[in-house]
């Protein structure tokens, strides 16, 4: 390290204990202003639920009797929420200072009220719509211009419906009682409800019923949102940190005791419901919170993005809605700042250090009754030392060439390079050639106009494992504006990809049979679309629906029936070639997509094929089952010109199909969705298999 050296009759070599007193001076005041302040002793807030007690709510109830609000000086009440209660306007008025929101905040936000999501606690959503089951063969449509009780905010149903081709001005739409009577009783035909609830209670009555989830058409949101006002962020900062890290906190507690829990609710909140309903609601979330997937609490902004972009196609949100102040950062990129100054400061890199060291000698004999107040600055110095040290991502410290002078304990836990291996190299010693060039373009753009940069990277380890880094870059300058060096810090995000990856790989695909579900499914219909449109080429759409299907389950069984969907998918794979698309859109239902045919004859000949697969026996659990199946088909440009068309053809051809007796291929007709049976030779309609119960 260099020195500034200054003429004195009185100078003296600088000694280390001269050097820690310099630097305690010049990082006391950083110190103390990054030293965040607590929250004021046992404020005083309210948490606004959105329905009675139930274990939908266990995280909170938990961070209010393990303690973990008042460790954090908070004093919460819970308000218990009641049917049509408006919880973010008693948010945004200021009547609660936190609330438990469903995905309708994006609409609230877009509509002008200053609400920020704090957390996601389901990561997907329980609200469905529960229909009083009249006949067998019953689907969303038979919805239409039906009575249909819709709670405040229950938006995504709608959006599920108009995806389904039912707008709201279609149904009969009626205010929601919250009596699930109205619905045994015949006074609604359907009614919005959570799975992890309503159903419980009619399969204790033994009432059947229909249940329709908008994750079937690929609206798949976030959930029992944790959110707050503007107001209530701005005001008290620290506040709403220790709210939500108590709350969090409570909910790890929760789902790790939830008999304890239960037994809370029961006793101390007066819960409404048996013990048997809380059990059953405490399985029905624990698969929509996901914890063994992914940190609670946890909120993709890439998700909020697309939930906005599903309610901007439906019209209930304008196109390109910004989302600019509505997603709460735990981790502001203020804090990173403060921590690359302190970094820099501690280990001395900078001129400035010397000069002043060299100054508070000089006035040394000044300033020794502040003695005290010294030490103690040099004791922060010190714990931020050991901060560094000991924390748990990795701190690169490099020169303005790029090369290495630090690295902590994390970096070589992380990387496998030891202290010796790294300085004196570059980070490029990491680099695995995945991440794209545009992302140290950017970086270096950054770095070079003396701004911080924050992204993510692909890294390699020494051992050559690939691993994802999310990293914060800052330079660090002199008095005269010169770089003096970079500081890094890095999180291993390799854990958080992977789930991120499997979310998104459930999100697309069907889970029981692992083909692509109904959404990723019509967006490979649309880009087939797209490219026969633009080269004149044809396409063929198969829907395929297993026949009397419900009787295998009736009478062996969910889990034999399980078995059935998956051989199912493994035949109708078995029959397509690898360019085609087979998926499952719900129950028995499947499709396949032909994007390369000649004409119907094409299609035909491929869905005889999988009529034949389809028909030869199953032994299931030493059960010999025979099943069969009725194939519909749509062939682009012949029977539409755009997806809806299409699937309606298709739709139309299938129940033509089962009507002409089913184990039959029908070829739509022309200009009509809804067509008669067409014969077709290939499919042998005429042969009579020797199948019971068909």
């Amino acid at each position: 390290m260099r020195t500034a050296v200054v003429k004195s009759h009185h100078w003296r070599r600088p000694t280390a204990a001269h050097w820690r007193f310099g630097l305690s001076v010049l990082l006391a005041t950083g110190a103390l202003v990054l030293s965040p302040p607590p929250a004021c002793a046992r404020d005083a807030v309210t948490l606004q639920l959105k329905w009675t007690h139930c274990f939908q709510f266990a995280g909170y109830y938990a961070a209010q009797e393990q303690g973990y609000y008042r460790e954090a000086g908070l004093d919460v009440r819970l308000e218990e929420g009641l049917p049509g209660i408006d919880v973010v306007g008693r948010v945004v008025s200021g009547q609660a200072d936190y609330g438990i929101g469903t995905s309708s905040l994006l609409l609230a936000r877009a509509a002008g009220k200053p609400v920020v999501a704090l957390a996601v606690i389901l990561q997907h959503s329980p609200l469905v719509l529960i229909a009083r089951q009249r006949q067998a063969a019953q689907s969303i449509h038979d919805l239409a211009g039906k009575r249909v009780m819709v709670e405040p905010d229950a938006d995504e149903i709608l959006a599920y419906l108009k995806r389904e081709g039912i707008p709201p001005e279609r149904l009969i739409q009626i205010d929601h009682s919250f009596e699930i009577q109205d619905l045994i009783d015949g006074r609604v035909d359907a009614l919005t409800a959570y799975l992890s609830n309503e159903p419980e209670l009619l399969d204790r009555l033994h009432v059947p019923y229909q249940m329709y989830t908008p994750r079937s058409a690929g609206i798949d949101f976030y959930a029992d949102n944790l959110f707050t006002s503007e107001r209530e962020l701005h005001a008290h900062p620290e506040r709403v940190r220790a709210f939500r890290a108590a709350s969090l906190r409570g909910w790890e507690y929760a789902l790790t005791h939830p008999d304890e829990i239960i037994e809370l609710i029961l006793t101390k909140y007066a819960g409404r419901d048996t013990r048997e309903h809380y059990v059953f609601e405490a399985a029905q979330l624990r698969p929509l919170i996901r914890a063994d997937l992914i940190e609670i609490g946890y909120m993709n902004p890439g998700r909020w993005a697309h939930m906005a972009e599903t309610y901007a196609e439906i019209g209930l949100l304008p196109a390109n809605v910004s989302l600019d102040g509505f997603l709460y950062d735990p981790s502001p990129a203020v804090d990173l700042s403060g921590l690359y100054l302190i970094l820099a400061a501690v280990l001395g890199f900078t001129g400035i250090v010397g000069g002043v060291t060299v100054y508070i000698y000089r006035v040394n004999r000044r300033l020794r009754h502040s003695l005290s107040d010294l030490q103690q600055a040099n004791g922060r110095l010190a714990v931020l030392s050991t901060a560094i040290e000991n924390s748990p991502t990795s701190v690169v410290i490099t020169g303005p060439d790029t090369l290495i002078q630090y690295v902590n304990p994390a970096f070589v836990t992380v990387t496998g390079y030891s202290v010796a291996e790294a300085v004196g190299q570059t980070p490029r010693i990491l680099r695995s050639g995945l991440t794209e060039p545009t992302t140290f373009r950017e970086m270096w753009s950054h770095l070079k106009r003396g701004e911080p940069w924050s992204g993510e990277l692909i890294n390699r380890r020494k051992s050559g494992e690939v691993y994802w880094e999310e990293a914060h870059v800052a330079p660090i300058k002199d008095r005269a504006g010169q770089t003096t060096h970079y500081v890094a810090v890095k999180l291993d995000i390799t854990e958080r990809k992977q789930a991120h990856q499997q979310l998104d790989y459930l999100a697309h695909h069907d889970a029981l049979t692992h083909l692509p579900n109904r959404l990723l499914f019509f967006e490979r219909v649309a880009q087939t679309l797209a490219l026969a449109k633009r080269n004149q080429t044809k396409f063929a759409l198969l829907f395929i629906d297993l026949d009397k299907f419900k009787p295998i389950n009736d009478t062996h069984g969910h889990a034999v029936g399980d078995l059935v969907l998956r051989e199912t998918a493994k035949r109708l794979s078995g029959c397509v070639r690898e360019s085609d698309t087979v998926g499952r859109i719900g129950g028995d239902e499947f499709v396949v997509l032909l994007p390369h045919v000649g004409g119907a004859e094409h299609a035909t000949i491929v869905a005889n094929k999988i009529r034949q697969a389809l028909r030869q026996p199953l032994t299931v659990a030493e059960t010999t089952l025979f099943i069969s199946s009725s194939i519909g088909i749509a062939i682009y440009p012949e029977h539409g010109h755009d997806q809806l068309a299409l699937t309606a053809h298709a739709d139309g051809a299938i129940y033509a199909a089962k009507a002409s007796g089913r184990d039959r291929i029908q070829v739509a007709a022309v200009g009509n969705p809804a067509s008669t049976p067409l014969n077709h030779p290939s499919a042998e309609s005429a042969i009579e298999p020797p199948y019971p119960d068909r």
